[in-house]
């Protein structure tokens, strides 16, 4: 899938896009969208609405699943794992560049 520079500049200028527009921006159908959210993969902006929206972030997160899905032909259930996985090593190394930047520097 080819990034376009006004997909970019688009997604900057908004905060939520529907079901139907992050389905189209990454790739997926919008069954696969729901069927991440009820694996727990992605949560909803308005969880309780009919109509669901999402973070403008999560259009990265829905592009990187398809990828998974498609390079490493995984079903479903495995790109929610992964997803998971992905987001859990991201958090534990930002937290470990936050204690790293709070240790004293050794003076030469």
């Amino acid at each position: 899938m080819q990034s376009d520079i006004r997909d970019v500049l688009w997604l900057d200028q908004v905060e939520t896009v529907s079901i139907t527009e992050l389905a189209g921006l990454s790739g997926l159908s919008e069954a696969d969208v729901r069927d991440l959210v009820d694996y727990g993969a992605l949560a909803p902006a308005n969880p309780g609405d009919a109509q669901w929206t999402f973070s403008a972030n999560c259009v990265v997160t829905m592009r990187r699943a398809c990828r998974l899905r498609t390079d490493l032909e995984l079903d479903l259930h495995a790109v929610a794992l992964a997803l998971t996985l992905i987001e859990q090593i991201n958090q534990l190394e930002t937290e470990l560049s936050q204690l790293r930047a709070r240790q004293p520097q050794p003076r030469d």
